[in-house]
């Protein structure tokens, strides 16, 4: 069968980390922004850098910020919009508008310092009101304005649109009415990928050729040039390395501090991206089951390989006969390893999948559901923000649709020796290959030379960006830093090791690069 990643997994795969607050948010922690009650701060708005920019490009490098106060949670923010051109090949084709959130230091700030949390598709401007203190340490708050930003297409910026509530409903959970692996039920989800594409370019109003992570990289540069700063220091998590990687190499000489976590290498394939993430989230598997059974409440028993394979014999049988939700939906393989995968972002999250598949086992999908919830941002049967449709537009226009087919079968076989239990669920019709626009996106290193140097955070055991990304990016940056974090979870900076902390904060504060990698056990 000519089988190709699943639109499902392709948005868990390439570049899933959108799920970066996902262990905060699963876990149940809530992370003190700032004290409650913070005095709001006089709206600062500087001279904007406009050295070095064309003449067709002054009109935006130029444009005067109106800060509006957008408080919450107790702590002071400031929210605006920016003018990007849609197409920067073209400026004057039309504008977007870019949603950007500060946080003013508390004190002189160093500067701005920008973030992403991936996805691609995450709202970063909803990272730093609700998350600032899980974005960034307590230091770097007082020290950097701190910037979140909703890249184009994505939540409160000219944004990518598709389907309704319901629509996106059928499209991420129905279950196929054909039996999974044959020629029906290829079919069936191509002709679901497709409805969902021809909805986007109904519904986006022309932007969807120009959404690009090279777009997106140019509109940091006018972000950074309207905030007043010579330079971009940079903090990226996940997909948001890639975009900060690709900025670097489009803007050496305005490349301030960088520092990618949980990186994204530039050079790998889609193929190849969904191979090297279905090992990841096998192992992450294996290390919450080891756990499960240490635990003495686990609903498996047995070694670790006897309780996957039982693992296994609950999605089959969940496969075969769908479990129903108290809201009518049904639970079917798919939507239940979309939990699987979410709450195995953090170890933090595992108690919340030991409920669910307990539940699962005793034929109840509430949790399952939670957790597959989660991870689409559904509530209550809305949609929180558009990732889902933002993903799939990056991805498409990012990623070449390959047709290897030898090259496809060598994969499977990979994934099906080495993640056994995920792999009946990581294979499909790819989306992208009925998506409206070809991609302009290539894959290839990116060397960032004239840079300075850039630090890359790798964790040893992460699952969605595997550790060998980071070794590969960090070489490949002609002054790429590799810092380890040896451990479980998706990204290791701000998560409670003293050693990458420090590390990442001295780099911003200090300007201090360390002489050499650095392991944090």
């Amino acid at each position: 069968m000519n089988t190709r990643q699943t639109s499902r997994l392709r948005r868990i795969a390439a570049i899933a980390a959108g799920l970066v607050a996902a262990s905060m948010m699963l876990s149940g922690c809530l992370y003190a922004m700032i004290p409650e009650g913070a005095a709001p701060r006089p709206s600062v708005t500087n001279t904007p850098d406009t050295e070095g920019v064309s003449a067709e490009l002054l009109p935006y490098y130029e444009q005067t910020l109106e800060w509006t106060q957008c408080d919450r949670g107790g702590a002071a923010f400031d929210c605006t919009y920016v003018n990007a051109p849609l197409d920067w090949e073209n400026p004057g084709d039309g504008d977007i508008q870019l949603s950007i959130v500060r946080h003013q230091a508390a004190g002189t700030p160093a500067g701005s310092l920008l973030t992403n949390p991936g996805g691609p598709g995450a709202s970063g401007r909803d990272f730093i009101l609700d998350n600032l203190s899980y974005a960034v340490s307590t230091d770097l708050a007082d020290n950097y304005d701190v910037i979140g930003f909703d890249p184009r297409g994505v939540g409160d910026s000219t944004a990518v649109r598709c389907f309704d509530a319901a629509g996106m409903d059928a499209y991420l959970y129905d279950i196929p009415a054909s039996s999974r692996g044959t020629a029906e039920w290829e079919a069936e989800l191509t002709q679901r990928n497709k409805a969902f594409a021809e909805a986007c370019d109904a519904n986006s109003e022309g932007i969807l050729p120009f959404i690009t992570t090279v777009n997106s990289a140019r509109d940091m540069d006018l972000i950074r040039g309207v905030l007043g700063d010579k330079q971009l220091n940079y903090l990226g998590y996940s997909y948001g390395t890639f975009l900060g990687a690709t900025y670097a190499d489009l803007y050496p000489q305005k490349a301030g501090r960088l520092v990618l976590d949980g990186a994204i290498d530039p050079a790998v394939s889609g193929m190849n991206v969904g191979t090297t993430q279905a090992l990841g989230f096998e192992s992450a598997l294996r290390a919450y089951m080891q756990d499960c059974l240490d635990s003495g409440s686990c609903p498996f028993n047995g070694t670790v390989d006897e309780a996957m394979a039982d693992l296994g014999a609950l999605l089959a049988a969940v496969d075969r006969t769908p479990l129903k939700n108290d809201d009518g939906r049904m639970l079917g393989a798919d939507s239940l390893m979309t939990g699987i995968i979410a709450a195995l972002y953090s170890a933090d999250s595992w108690t919340y999948l030991t409920q669910a598949l307990d539940g699962a086992l005793q034929g109840d999908p509430y949790t399952a559901f939670v957790l597959a919830d989660f991870y689409n941002a559904r509530e209550d049967g809305t949609y929180l923000d558009n990732s889902s449709e933002a993903f799939r537009a990056y991805n498409c226009m990012d990623y070449p649709v390959e047709d290897d087919q030898a090259a496809q079968d060598a994969a499977d076989a990979k994934i099906a020796a080495g993640a056994p239990t995920i792999a009946p669920y990581w294979s499909g019709p790819d989306s992208c290959e009925v998506w409206p626009y070809p991609p302009t996106g290539t894959r290839g290193e990116i060397h960032a030379e004239g840079a300075g140097p850039i630090l890359v955070v790798g964790t040893t055991n992460d699952p969605a960006t595997p550790y060998e990304w980071s070794v590969s990016l960090a070489k490949q940056l002609e002054e790429g830093v590799l810092i380890t974090r040896v451990g479980e979870g998706h990204t290791g900076y701000n998560k409670g090791n003293v050693c990458v902390d420090s590390a990442v904060d001295v780099y911003f504060l200090d300007d201090t690069v360390p002489d050499a990698d650095v392991k944090c056990d």
